[in-house]
């Protein structure tokens, strides 16, 4: 396998309830995917297969190179970034800044015994200037606002020179200029070539940061739709995916999206679920 993912068939079954159906999804490198859809869509359950963090119940999930269930994910997941609500949680809140971003190294949260030579902490350095979030380095995580949490998650991320950039909701939380501020940065790393490819779930076209190529719309774990962001994002699209006819709109190089102004009492047809 070539792709950095490769999905074929993919179905994810927890009970007897299907988190997802029957995926197949390719992504590149180079692409910065956007992950678009409701509460329980199952955007956070693919991340977390793209991540090596969870195994299909069926098909085939080939993450740079290899096939989830035939290698050692603790070999594969340092080669993946990863940015979380979930991961945020077990970050020491007393940790230092520069010790949060430069500890990913070794793949642990919360520095202990571990030696790290210059090159380590001078790259950590340069990933929270960056992101502009250099003058953070002596603060402990827990001090941080949500926006600069964000920020640092993200520096760790990137860490450790990854192949693979995985961001689940990162502007969740975030006041109006914590998103636009977040969103440029995003935009300016996905514009980098030498980024890694990308994929950020969300659950609003707004927060689709510049120079992403392409969407993959989710509901009930089945795709919608995928493909270049250009012909793929579209009203009707959207509208299938979120249950409820909206008008979409570009304005430049970013989204924005409401309910169509001519309707009256909507009534969304999906169930929030935690397995968005």
């Amino acid at each position: 396998m070539s792709d950095v993912l490769e999905f074929a068939g993919v179905s994810v079954v927890r009970g007897k309830t299907t988190l997802l159906d029957d995926i197949t999804w390719e992504v590149e490198e180079g692409q910065r995917w956007v992950v678009l859809g409701p509460n329980g869509a199952g955007k956070t359950t693919l991340l977390q297969l793209a991540a090596g963090r969870m195994h299909p119940s069926t098909g085939v999930a080939g993450v740079l190179g290899e096939v989830l269930g035939a290698v050692d994910v603790f070999e594969l997941r340092p080669r993946i970034g990863l940015a979380s609500a979930s991961l945020a949680e077990r970050i020491p809140r007393d940790e230092a800044v520069h010790n949060v971003v430069v500890t990913a190294s070794y793949g642990v949260v919360g520095r202990w015994r571990e030696d790290y030579d210059t090159l380590d902490h001078v790259r950590a350095a340069e990933l929270l200037q960056a992101l502009g979030a250099d003058h953070l380095a002596d603060r402990t995580f827990g001090t941080l606002s949500e926006g600069e949490r964000k920020r640092v998650q993200i520096a760790r991320a990137l860490m450790t020179d990854p192949e693979l950039m995985l961001l689940d909701e990162p502007a969740a939380g975030l006041d109006l200029g914590g998103r636009e501020d977040l969103v440029r940065r995003l935009g300016e790393l996905a514009g980098d070539v030498e980024a890694p490819a990308l994929i950020l779930v969300t659950h609003h076209v707004e927060e689709i940061p510049p120079n992403f190529t392409d969407v993959l719309l989710l509901r009930d774990g089945r795709i919608v739709a995928q493909g270049p962001v250009e012909i793929t994002l579209t009203e009707q699209n959207l509208s299938e995916t979120f249950g409820m006819p909206l008008e979409l709109e570009q304005r430049g190089d970013r989204w924005t999206a409401r309910l169509r102004h001519d309707t009256t009492s909507p009534t969304p047809s999906h169930d929030p679920s935690p397995t968005s």
